[in-house]
């Protein structure tokens, strides 16, 4: 189900230089709350950073958690657009598995700080922008889920209907995981020697009668 996204007011009225101007105070707030933490990082701080003043700043947001809200939700539509990329030249639900798999690890190492942000961060929304988060992540999820359903009509993966949902989500877990123990997995594993591993053991459950 998508989700209803936030309405953050604006003073501007021009839809192209809101879009613009928020996309420089994303950039802006990613590397300073990956560096201090949300808390820790000012409003003022952010202005700076963007390349504007307080005053402007708040002629685009209402407040620093709407600026996280941004970002969180900025992340989840970059993960989400480069997980769909890879999909386009795969044919069979297994193909779509091996190549969704693949990019969405990707996404993962590319963008592992940022990935580590959200979850670090997340509690500081407020209840109904929290909720769409969570809810992008679940959208994400889907695609694993509709991935896997078409393996099972096409007849290339095994699986049975009610493990669907509980399969995207391990599949899911196992890419972040790259990220949240990422300070023991990187000693040991390159990326790529990851996702072989980790293709293999999840393609061995649901290729296998």
């Amino acid at each position: 189900m998508t989700q209803q996204k936030k309405s953050i007011p604006s003073m501007v009225k021009d839809p192209k230089l809101i879009e613009k101007r928020r996309e420089q105070i994303v950039e802006a707030a990613v590397g300073l709350f990956i560096s201090k933490g949300f808390h820790k990082t000012t409003t003022r701080e952010i202005s700076r950073a963007s390349g504007f003043s307080i005053g402007t700043l708040y002629e685009y947001i209402e407040s620093k958690e709407d600026v996280l809200y941004l970002v969180c939700d900025a992340i989840h539509q970059e993960v989400e657009k480069r997980l769909k990329e890879v999909l386009v030249d795969a044919t069979s639900g297994v193909e779509k598995l091996r190549s969704a798999i693949k990019g969405f690890y990707h996404v993962m190492d590319e963008m592992q700080d940022r990935v580590l942000l959200i979850y670090q961060e997340i509690k500081s929304l407020p209840k109904e922008p929290m909720r769409y988060v969570l809810g992008k992540e679940e959208e994400i999820t889907a695609i694993f889920e509709e991935i896997l359903e078409h393996g099972m009509q096409d007849g290339s993966l095994k699986i049975e209907q009610s493990a669907v949902k509980l399969m995207a989500h391990n599949i899911v877990v196992l890419g972040e995981m790259w990220t949240f123990r990422r300070w023991s997995l990187q000693k040991h594993y390159t990326l790529e020697q990851y996702i072989n591993i980790q293709t293999s053991l999840i393609l061995g459950e649901l290729t296998t009668n």
